[in-house]
């Protein structure tokens, strides 16, 4: 073995230093994803990495560094005009050139990021989800939900802990016109990593005290985000977390961001207001409009009643003043009809008595005309047998005694 030709392992990455230095003086801007980011003593570090469009599997990966004299500067420029933080996930732009530490190993060291570009990325992420979500169908379920009349039992999702759900619930107790409201706390995390998850899960704890428990029902949901940095609002911009909101069958109301920040999760909403005592504020001033239309429907109730009185009173009033002319006018009408029926009777009743004597003549001539004595007078007789007069000589056997009725006296025979 050739001892002359060994090197250390420190002269190795000094010479690797060295070359890189000599190879590389420049600084580039670089593509990449977050898929780690944390702060340390002021510097922050980050874990950089590429996937493949079409499978998204990683295909380069890198450390990079910034120092805090560097930190300090980026990191409130980059928030303030995005309204994010750095974190896991974020397509970023970055200034980087390249170091090689003789103990520590090779990193990127970042001298400037770009919030512009991660601004274009982060709105087009957006509008994906939004259209998506219209493709689905689903944008404005909630907008199509009824808000109750009697919106006064609500689910709240909040950290317990936050000024904002104190603030929420003491406006709600001290409101000026007595209002009664029932609140239920559903704790969930509402900034960092966990917000999705944690809200989607409080979400289906209420759901199902809802549909399992008669006596939790609740008339809306509130989402609630007392305090807390701009830039920890893009917890409230997931596919997921938008997807569970618009399609719960409850009104949300939600009270989550500033005046000029509005997620994802506030346009998938019933109702997006700016705080969480704004949001108290609206469904105080929810359940006045309510009262107000009772009010002024009972007022419309008791003047058309009174109108309706009113009128029925004078028209009453009218009928009475008529009673007596009408009883007057129908008195003289009756008893004209009665005086001419007085005046009718005798002669209806001569009228009568003429027709009927005049057809009992009529009867009277018909019976005499009919009278058997008048015929027998002009020389026809009657033969009787048994009391009925005979109409066919063959129904008189011989010995048969019959009797013959003249004008003048009767006779007896005897047929042979």
């Amino acid at each position: 073995m050739n001892t002359d030709r060994h090197i250390t392992l420190f002269e190795l990455n000094r010479m690797v230093r060295e070359s890189i230095e000599l190879s590389m003086p420049d600084e580039y801007w670089v593509e990449a994803e977050l898929s780690e980011c944390r702060e340390s003593r002021g510097h922050c570090y980050m874990e950089l990495i590429q996937k493949d469009e079409l499978s998204a599997t990683p295909i380069a990966k890198a450390s990079a560094k910034c120092w805090a004299n560097k930190w300090l500067t980026i990191r409130p420029y980059f928030e303030r005009t995005t309204g994010q933080q750095l974190h896991a996930g974020m397509k970023v732009l970055l200034k980087v050139y390249p170091q090689f530490h003789e103990a520590y190993g090779f990193s990127w060291i970042v001298s400037d990021i770009d919030p512009t570009y991660t601004l274009g990325d982060m709105a087009r992420k957006r509008q994906e989800i939004i259209q998506k979500l219209k493709a689905e169908g689903v944008f404005d379920l909630q907008k199509e939900l009824q808000l109750p009349m009697f919106c006064q039992r609500i689910a709240v999702i909040s950290s317990q802990a936050a000024a904002g759900y104190g603030d929420f619930c003491n406006q709600l107790a001290d409101n000026p016109y007595g209002f009664q409201f029932q609140t239920q706390l559903f704790p969930a995390i509402m900034q960092g990593e966990g917000v999705e998850q944690s809200i989607i899960c409080a979400l289906e704890n209420i759901y199902d005290s809802q549909f399992s428990n008669l006596n939790s029902k609740f008339d809306a949901v509130v989402i609630i985000r007392g305090g807390g940095a701009t830039s920890d609002m893009s917890g409230f911009d997931t596919l997921a977390l938008a997807e569970n909101v618009a399609n719960f069958p409850i009104p949300i109301i939600t009270g989550i961001g500033h005046d000029r920040d509005e997620s994802i999760l506030d346009m998938v909403s019933h109702t997006r207001v700016k705080t969480p005592t704004a949001a108290a504020a609206f469904l105080i001033s929810h359940l006045k409009e309510v009262l107000d239309v009772i009010d002024n429907s009972q007022d419309l109730i008791t003047r058309y009643a009174q109108q309706k009185l009113s009128t029925l009173n004078s028209h009453l009033s009218t009928l009475s003043e008529s009673i007596p002319r009408l009883f007057s006018l129908v008195k003289t009408r009756q008893e004209a009809k009665i005086e001419s029926l007085w005046i009718k009777i005798p002669m209806l009743l001569e009228r009568k008595l003429t027709g009927d004597t005049h057809r009992l003549q009529l009867i009277e001539e018909r019976l005499k005309a009919l009278d058997p004595t008048l015929l027998l007078a002009r020389g026809y007789s009657i033969t009787m047998h048994n009391g009925r007069a005979v109409l066919d000589a063959s129904q008189l056997p011989p010995g048969t005694e019959i009797e013959t009725r003249l004008a003048r006296g009767t006779v007896h025979s005897i047929v042979k």
